[in-house]
């Protein structure tokens, strides 16, 4: 967060005062000049940890390098809407609020412990609005969900067994007994049957979760609203 010549002014007296090596990962090279020259008046070893890999990176891709300090901080529009989308998650992370559930990009459907929330979560990272809505046994979902026009609705499915183990370690970790429904190989098997059932009826994109990472799972909700707004734009255009 070195940006100005006050700063490194003031980095410079703590080096001096606290000799050591120094690493740094400045862009801006009046600032890098005067931290160099003052580390060799100091004779203290300063090294750029980014220069050489960022230089290797433009002579194998043939590009130029352009420095923008402070890049990755900046307040743009694509900041601000991951900030939105991910207050959009946590608040309708669950089923919670689902009174404006069409406001949001994706709606993730699931039974217990099919990474509905990380996934809502990373996907909130890209700048989408994800809500999640659980499915349980004997408990109908939220109208909301069967109304909304706007937002993909993608179910998640496990194969059972896996389910199962991801169950009981989780409650291991609450140190509650493993012996119930929630555990139970029928019960569980019932759930996913349940959820395929629903997915097939209302036509909503089914993903296997089984053996897909948490980013596989958002990349292919990702890859599905791309098809969805190409087949849009294409009805649109006939």
């Amino acid at each position: 967060m070195v940006r100005n010549e006050n700063q490194m002014e003031m980095v410079l007296e703590d080096i001096e005062e606290h000799r050591g090596f120094v690493l740094y990962t400045l862009v801006n090279p009046e600032l890098r000049s005067k931290l160099q020259s003052a580390c060799r008046r100091l004779q203290i070893p300063c090294v750029s940890v980014l220069q050489p890999i960022m230089a290797a990176f433009g002579g194998y891709l043939k590009s130029e390098i352009h420095a923008h300090p402070g890049r990755q901080h900046a307040l743009d529009s694509g900041y601000y809407a991951r900030i939105a989308a991910m207050d959009y998650a946590m608040t309708h992370d669950d089923g919670q609020a689902t009174w404006n559930l069409d406001e949001a990009d994706v709606v993730i459907v699931g039974v217990s412990r099919t990474s509905k929330t990380p996934t809502c979560i990373y996907l909130a990272n890209r700048g989408i609005k994800a809500a999640n809505i659980p499915i349980v046994l004997g408990v109908d979902l939220p109208h909301e969900v069967f109304e909304v026009r706007n937002p993909l609705v993608v179910g998640l499915i496990k194969d059972p067994r896996s389910l199962i183990q991801v169950r009981r370690n989780r409650l291991r970790m609450l140190n509650e007994g493993e012996e119930t429904d929630y555990t139970n190989p029928e019960t569980v098997a019932e759930e996913v049957k349940f959820a395929q059932r629903l997915y097939a009826q209302q036509g909503w994109p089914i993903i296997d979760i089984t053996r897909r990472s948490i980013e596989e799972t958002a990349a292919a909700i990702i890859q599905l609203r791309a098809q969805r707004h190409e087949q849009d734009a294409s009805s649109k255009s006939d």
